[in-house]
């Protein structure tokens, strides 16, 4: 069983922030009998690590990433702008997903093991992506500092929706 949900979302300033870019919220996820909770994850990245998870493995501490990542201080495109890098910090609470043909294998730190089919995980990915995604909409529209910051936000969105839509 995996189930994660986000609750409390809101910028750092707690506004309607047209220049934070990095949604945080706590997320609660259920992995087999382990409840994971963070009090102030940025579920923004999240979201996208969870979406990059349908394809890709992930494997605890082997990234500079965490599942459940503590911010998202600096966001980096590649050069067509169609993929997104996310730098943090080492703070975070990380987890397995690692795929077996229709199956993926998600393990916690604590060695908790589920198995379950990848149509049940992606349904559970698109819900929490999905209200995310909803919360940016219903936000006001995003400002940059500077091209950097608006080519990155460009490639996150494209990279969201390739993963997300496709």
């Amino acid at each position: 069983m995996f189930e994660i949900k986000a609750y409390d979302l809101h910028w750092l300033e707690d506004l309607d922030d047209r220049e934070d870019l990095c949604l945080h919220g706590r997320a609660v996820a259920k992995i087999g009998e382990d409840v994971i909770v963070y009090d102030d994850a940025a579920v923004s990245a999240t979201a996208l690590y969870l979406l990059k998870s349908l394809t890709e493995d992930h494997v605890s501490g082997e990234a500079d990433v965490q599942m459940l990542p503590c911010c998202g201080h600096f966001m980096v495109a590649n050069n067509s702008l169609s993929e997104v890098i996310i730098v943090g910090c080492a703070n975070g609470i990380d987890w397995s997903v690692l795929h077996d043909g229709e199956y993926v294998l998600i393990v916690t730190d604590t060695q908790n093991e589920v198995r379950l089919h990848i149509d049940d995980y992606k349904r559970a990915v698109f819900e929490f992506a999905d209200e995310i995604e909803a919360f940016y909409n219903s936000s006001a529209e995003k400002v940059f500092e500077d091209e950097i910051d608006r080519d990155a936000y460009t490639a996150f969105w494209c990279e969201w929706k390739r993963r997300r839509y496709s």
